[in-house]
């Protein structure tokens, strides 16, 4: 039977926190997560809190300080976070427009992914550079920290800077390496249970030819997603499930 400090921990907010914990230190909320607890759930001293560092390990606190201008949480107990897959999938996920990358992310944390990569492709339209790769890029990763709290994660895949197709496909040594074009019905069924995967999702007007050999001469097979064309963000959905299910914890 729940204890009434077990309901209550079970509803409290979950917020990211790239800090060290200590049983009995007190955490100040950076700028973002404190607007959030103070001004938008409006919450006061007192009320209790999780933390996740982002590193896998979770903190059970309470509000000692709830200001306009400072907001501090006091750790109670650490424990080991949960939530993260037997199979940790590395996403390269071709850069789109607006909404789109962000609700890629957000569901690919949600489906475990361990890692992200946005990738420059031959027919992707979107090209950034300078300070507006490093303001997007940070955004990607508030995405991110976004839906681990949401999800329950208390480790938070990185998101990579964005790099070309083709640096992305060196670095690449999974056991498991797919790449979503029109190939072999059932690839999944065939291979054994692996412990690491690299998924590449091409942009909304596909990969290229030369793309997709360079794919397959990098090891990657290609999968089939069935006869219906998706869109590049609900792709990295349907395939992560599929992975999940088939060598994962869904």
């Amino acid at each position: 039977m729940k204890t009434e400090a077990t309901r209550l921990l079970a509803r409290a907010p979950r917020i990211h926190v790239a800090a060290d914990f200590t049983v009995g230190g007190d955490v100040v909320l950076p700028e973002g997560p404190a607007r959030h607890v103070a001004r938008v759930l409006r919450l006061g001293e007192g009320a209790p809190l999780v933390l996740f560092d982002g590193g896998g390990q979770e903190a059970r606190a309470v509000l000692v300080e709830a200001g306009r201008k400072r907001v501090v949480a006091r750790i109670e107990a650490i424990a080991d976070g949960h939530g993260e897959s037997p199979l940790a999938v590395h996403l390269g996920q071709a850069v789109s427009k607006g909404d789109r990358m962000d609700y890629a992310i957000q569901k690919a944390v949600e489906l475990g992914v361990a890692a992200i990569t946005p990738l420059y492709t031959e027919h992707g339209d979107v090209r950034l550079k300078g300070e507006r790769e490093a303001k997007k890029l940070a955004h990607w990763q508030a995405v991110a920290a976004s839906a681990c709290e949401q999800c329950g994660r208390a480790t938070l895949p990185p998101v990579h800077p964005p790099v070309s197709l083709g640096d992305w496909l060196v670095g690449r040594d999974e056991a498991l390496r797919l790449v979503l074009h029109p190939g072999t019905p059932g690839v999944l069924e065939h291979e054994p249970a692996p412990t690491r995967a690299a998924l590449l999702i091409g942009p909304e007007g596909g990969l290229s030819a030369a793309e997709v050999e360079a794919a397959l001469a990098a090891g990657f097979s290609s999968l089939s997603l069935g006869p219906r064309i998706l869109r590049t963000e609900t792709a990295p959905v349907v395939a992560l499930s599929l992975l999940q299910h088939r060598f994962g914890d869904l």
